[in-house]
């Protein structure tokens, strides 16, 4: 079934509209994303890029969503390209519960969940009560805004220069070794990826004085007014000479000057160098997110398996 309403069981009084209509999530959620641009980055950006590059280009199965309304408000929304993780806006343990248990009848079946601490935690709990599932944390993720953007010390010798046709190459392979650095898997072709990006033109390379690409940064679509810096890479042999920087500091005030509101990233919490770089570079913490995997306790993973018991929740 493409669209489905269910009320929610017990005290609540509100309901989980699902649907794998794109269109008819934005006309029900568009508005509720909008409104916290920064917070709601991910499913702002993921939707547009579906809007434009098609449904399937994050995977081969459909993209599902849900909103969950109440009181004629919208309350919470989700999204999920298959077969990539769960990614939830803000709920209450209450109605984390509620989901997991309208998703584990309806025999989902979810590699992860990617969210805000709070709901990340709560939403986990509830899937391994409802379905007996196993579960890892793989990464806890800070948001940060750029507030006055500042050079990151002496810039490299160089210049920025935008990705063309000729690049492509170098791109796909980039962004496969981005994909493996981060350890978060490929989220697209590395083909397709690097075709989008030289249509919109919004990668940049920092090459050297004599031509050669040593980093990329990219950026994404802008989408109620914020703008989130993507795919930051240097291959390891360039590292350590301050490329990244010159090309986060470089997409960073073009996405400035071409009238973004908010420019945002995410980083990696175990990396203290590229943490330590945004903060140079003038960028904020905004708010923490977390990625969990889930995988049945019968698929016979034994590393980092957690029982989790989900932390507080903090209304925003």
């Amino acid at each position: 079934m493409d669209t489905e309403t269910e009320t929610n069981a017990g005290t609540g009084t509100g309901s989980w509209h699902l649907t794998h209509d794109l269109d008819d999530f934005l006309t029900r959620a568009g508005a509720f994303l909008r409104s916290r641009p920064a917070l709601h980055t991910v499913p702002l950006t993921v939707t547009e890029t579906l809007r434009t590059r098609g449904r399937f280009v994050y995977g081969e199965g459909a993209p599902e969503f849900g909103v969950l309304e109440r009181a004629g408000e919208v309350r919470a929304a989700f999204f999920r390209t298959p077969p990539h993780w769960l990614n939830l806006t803000a709920l209450t343990p209450e109605d984390a519960d509620t989901l997991a248990a309208r998703l584990a009848a309806l025999g989902r079946r979810l590699p992860g969940v990617n969210a805000e601490c709070g709901t990340a935690g709560a939403f986990t709990e509830a899937w391994q009560r409802h379905t007996g599932t196993a579960a890892a944390l793989r990464q806890h993720q800070r948001l940060y805004r750029l507030g006055t953007l500042t050079a990151p010390g002496p810039v490299p010798p160089g210049r920025p220069r935008v990705a063309v046709e000729s690049d492509r190459e170098r791109l796909r392979r980039w962004h496969d070794e981005f994909s493996e650095a981060v350890g978060l898997g490929t989220v697209r072709d590395s083909a397709e990826w690097a075709d989008a990006r030289i249509d919109s033109g919004d990668i940049t390379f920092w090459e050297t004085t004599d031509g050669t690409p040593v980093a990329m940064a990219g950026t994404s679509p802008r989408v109620a007014g914020q703008v989130r810096v993507t795919t930051v890479y240097t291959p390891p042999h360039f590292r350590g000479r301050g490329y990244a920087g010159a090309a986060t500091a470089e997409v960073s005030r073009a996405a400035l000057a071409a009238g973004a509101d908010e420019v945002l990233l995410f980083t990696d919490l175990a990396n203290p160098t590229s943490n330590g770089l945004y903060q140079r570079i003038g960028y904020r913490p905004v708010a923490d997110f977390e990625v969990y995997d889930f995988t049945r306790e019968s698929e016979g993973r034994d590393t980092n398996v957690l029982v989790l018991k989900a932390p507080s929740y903090s209304a925003r």
